[in-house]
């Protein structure tokens, strides 16, 4: 099915009032934000913050007790934006295929690298056997990863950073137009880490299939939650941050760095804690 991109800078999500609640508990509390093509977006905060709540309500996971979660249906580039919460099954399905997302614990099944990154490319792409292979290989390559030494691994014989590169590999091959990740490098050694961060910055600049690639401009969208410190000075992402449910901070990495905001403030002295309490 052809996907069909937005010019950089067009909304891409338009979260509107969202509020969810847990019984009593109320997680989510009136969050109002847009992520724009091309954007690099990090929502950091606390552990039990929203952080996951929210990802999960970007994603069409979860239904908002309040608000709206609303989308570009890329496979119909005439319509306005979708309400997650008002279309169904069927119709969130086409939208998810411009959609890859990279789960914390990788979410890989039983079986080799091989046919992890070619199953949703069988069941979706309408690509022959001999173009699979091709883009099997070719995702690796640009997970950097050794194609010939990880391709026919069980997923149970790799490594943490290996399996975490695998996975992003098989976002690669779906050639998505939006990337969520779940917490990347928790887990993950220093220097692994790095490398998932360089990996995340190129998948993010990468030109999609049968694309030339523009100096300076983004080719996909990326929403990274993360504790990772890290990652957000190697990134410098736009950074949204939550505490207690609700939205403290919507801006630029550097300004992040030196807000005032008590929330702000705390959360900066602690991530290297609640990075490593994530693992």
């Amino acid at each position: 099915m052809t996907l069909y991109p937005l010019n950089i800078g067009s909304p891409e999500i338009a979260v509107r009032s969202l509020t969810k609640r847990f019984g009593e508990r109320e997680v989510l509390r009136e969050i109002d934000f847009k992520v724009n093509a091309g954007d690099l977006v990090a929502i950091v905060g606390a552990s039990g913050g929203g952080k996951t709540v929210l990802l999960d309500h970007l994603t069409g996971l979860m239904i908002p007790s309040e608000g709206t979660v609303a989308v570009v249906d890329h496979t119909k580039p005439d319509t306005p934006m979708v309400d997650l919460n008002e279309i169904d099954d069927d119709r969130l399905d086409e939208v998810r295929l411009a959609w890859s997302i990279v789960f914390q614990r990788n979410a890989l099944f039983s079986g080799t690298v091989f046919d992890n990154i070619a199953l949703w490319l069988r069941e979706h792409a309408g690509m022959s056997e001999e173009q699979i292979a091709q883009r099997v290989r070719e995702s690796i390559a640009a997970a950097a990863l050794d194609v010939d030494d990880v391709i026919g691994k069980d997923r149970d014989s790799l490594s943490g950073g290996m399996a975490k590169r695998v996975a992003i590999a098989r976002a690669i091959a779906a050639d998505p137009l939006v990337l969520f990740y779940d917490e990347p490098t928790t887990g993950l050694d220093p220097v692994i880490s790095a490398q998932i961060h360089e990996l995340i910055w190129n998948v993010h600049h990468r030109a999609r299939q049968g694309e030339t690639p523009v100096e300076g401009k983004a080719k996909r969208t990326s929403i990274v939650v993360t504790h990772d410190k890290d990652l957000l000075r190697r990134l410098g992402p736009r950074v949204v941050m939550l505490d207690q449910g609700r939205v403290v901070y919507d801006g630029a990495y550097e300004r992040f760095l030196h807000s005032t905001h008590p929330a702000a403030v705390e959360y900066l002295r602690k991530m290297p804690e609640l990075h490593g309490r994530e693992a």
